[in-house]
């Protein structure tokens, strides 16, 4: 009884401790995918790694058997260890300067001092210096042997875990808001259980473990869920920092992220230990099973989480919101994109060619008081007639909604579902003279009047999305004061938040560059909205279009070289730009003069523009030092 017990948890404690180092792993390749900006979750990825290390050097130690690799795994895991102390302290000091209190100097030479310290230790690792020879056949398992230096290492952990975690409550007590409050206290309690859970214990307590070996599995198993869920705890708490992201959004991507990847491995990992059972049972071959189960249980769990995740969502997150954010989720879905038009069109139009046995339908939409072709199926002639206005205007001559012949095509007008406003026209050529029959007349206008829907509906939704696409430069400010003041409430007065996106910043001057001399995309262009343009209004008479176009000149000039002006490499940005947009000259002609290729001319371009996008947000920056009394933003 005693040995089927100890098997188990000698099982379980494997499957949490691959299960930690996997979890770890994707914990960690989340914070460099989505906020590596960010310094906080810069040192919450170098704890994970950690961890990760640590705890894959143990899981693969505990299935090795020859002593040299059992070695070289059991010193590799206290990489992880060794470097975790600094990770801790390097992530306090972040966390307590999200808080607003920046590092004077103290705290940041202390964490310098830290890698220094871990570093040396690591240097020690290959030696006897630092851990003695491997006891192989060691109860209840193999381990390395303590030296006097062990327990130096010792006592540096827990002096430099103390800082940390004295560090990180000085941060909790930093915190106002009961949201930031309730994510801070997770994460005070996440670091304490996984700084004391990620320590090797058995080198120092190996006689006790040799002596209760059921009573250190059991321990070590409870450790392990314990840094399991601290470890989810701490990624949880340290999703917030940094992300312009509503809480609900980040709460679902950390969600979905969890079921995906540990969610899934931890059911994959408890099944594994079966497949021995299994194949003894069904009479199959060892090796056979496991990769079958393998395969199948991943593809099962995915399935069963792919289903189970709304509902899961919805009783997790969105308790309280979830018709608005079933509405949002669903919103692709219901939206007609120009390619959904088309295709929905072009159905239309094969269902009139076919009742009217013709090979040739067309659908134009009118648009600013011209006919603009949609869809055309068969021939081409309307469009190689070029006939818009002249079919715009015998549109207008006719006053009633019915279909009239023009040439040799059957027209109508396509209305708006409420009043008399024309939003297009559906045409189809006539391979027979005289009056349509009432059924082909029947069928004609209710194939337009879906046609006459659709193209109604796709200019609705342009409109909508046009509004939207106004509201969202304010949205995205409002979003990164949320989250600038999550635990720092003071950055709520700041301008910093409402800092543009570089790659939506270089978006904005390389339309405005296009229309430098006027035009809508200068006039009406999202940079109007930077204090850096506001404050030259004063200058320019209050008017957005010049304050614009001179704060462009100026970054252009920023980007001048010293001396006379030349036409070498040196100058070739600034004269890209100066000949490109500020004097209009065409494409070729920019080319020839530089004498470079059309192709290389557009690759220039576009690092030109990124360098004028760099010069106006490094003003922007300036501008709001100044008005905040700064020296830095």
């Amino acid at each position: 009884m005693d040995d089927l017990v100890l098997r188990s948890l000698e099982t379980i404690n494997r499957i949490f401790e691959a299960g930690i180092a996997i979890t770890a792993l994707s914990l960690f390749l989340r914070a460099l995918t989505f906020n590596l900006r960010d310094r906080i979750s810069r040192a919450f990825a170098v704890i994970l790694a950690c961890v990760m290390v640590s705890f894959l050097g143990e899981a693969v130690a505990g299935v090795l058997s020859q002593p040299a690799s059992l070695e070289i795994w059991l010193r590799l895991q206290w990489v992880g260890t060794l470097f975790l102390p600094a990770a801790y302290l390097h992530f306090s000091d972040a966390l307590l300067e999200t808080t607003g209190r920046p590092s004077r100097g103290r705290r940041r030479w202390a964490v310098r001092f830290s890698y220094f310290i871990s570093a040396a230790f690591v240097f020690l690792l290959p030696t006897t210096l630092f851990l003695g020879p491997l006891v192989s056949a060691g109860r209840p398992v193999p381990h390395l042997t303590l030296t006097p230096l062990s327990w130096g290492f010792s006592v540096y952990y827990v002096v430099t875990m103390g800082m940390a975690l004295s560090v990180i409550y000085r941060a909790w007590k930093r915190t106002v808001l009961s949201a930031s409050r309730r994510r801070m206290t997770y994460l005070l309690a996440g670091s304490v259980a996984v700084a004391v859970g990620s320590y090797p214990f058995l080198l120092l307590v190996a006689e006790l473990a040799a002596a209760v070996p059921i009573l250190f599995f059991l321990s070590a198993s409870i450790a392990n869920i314990f840094v399991f869920w601290a470890m989810v705890a701490m990624a949880y708490a340290t999703a917030f920092f940094g992300v312009p992201w509503p809480d609900r959004v980040v709460k679902s991507r950390l969600f979905r992220w969890l079921l995906r990847g540990p969610v899934t491995v931890f059911i994959v990992l408890a099944l594994i230990p079966w497949a021995d059972d299994i194949g003894r049972l069904l009479r199959i071959q060892d090796g056979v099973v496991l990769p079958i189960l393998v395969g199948l249980s991943i593809l099962a769990v995915s399935h069963l989480l792919t289903l189970a995740a709304p509902a899961l969502e919805k009783w997790l997150i969105f308790s309280g919101s979830e018709e608005d954010v079933q509405f949002l989720q669903e919103l692709p879905e219901r939206f007609l994109t120009d390619a959904d038009m088309r295709q929905f069109l072009e159905a239309v139009l094969a269902a009139v060619c076919d009742r009217f046995q013709s090979k040739s339908a067309f659908v134009v939409a009118l648009h600013e008081g011209q006919m603009q072709s949609v869809v055309e199926v068969g021939s081409r002639n309307l469009r190689d007639k070029d006939k818009s206005k002249d079919l715009l205007a015998v549109v207008n001559k006719q006053n009633e909604a019915r279909s009239f012949t023009w040439g040799n095509y059957q027209l109508l007008p396509l209305h708006a579902s409420q009043g008399e406003a024309l939003v297009g026209l559906l045409g189809v050529q006539r391979n027979r003279k005289g009056e349509l029959p009432e059924d082909l007349q029947r069928a004609f206008v209710s194939l337009g009047a879906r046609a006459a829907q659709a193209l109604e509906d796709r200019q609705q939704q342009r409109d909508v999305l046009r509004s939207l696409q106004s509201l969202t430069p304010r949205v995205e400010a409002i979003q990164r004061l949320r989250a600038a003041s999550r635990y720092d409430q003071a950055e709520v007065l700041s301008d910093v938040a409402a800092l543009p996106k570089y790659q939506d910043l270089v978006k904005w001057v390389r339309d405005a560059l296009t229309h430098y001399w006027g035009g809508p995309k200068l006039t009406q262009s999202p940079l109007r909205g930077l204090q850096v343009v506001q404050t030259a209004l004063d200058d320019h008479e209050g008017n957005p279009a010049l304050a614009l176009r001179a704060i462009l000149k100026t970054a252009i000039e920023r980007n001048r070289p010293q001396g006379e002006p030349r036409l070498n490499g040196e100058w070739m940005l600034y004269n890209l730009l100066e000949m490109k947009f500020m004097q209009g000259r065409k494409v070729r002609e920019v080319a020839m003069r530089l004498a470079m290729s059309e192709a290389d001319l557009y690759r220039k371009q576009r690092v030109a523009i990124e360098s004028v996008a760099r010069s106006v947000l490094e003003m922007e920056k300036d501008t709001l030092a100044v008005k905040n009394g700064k020296e830095d933003v």
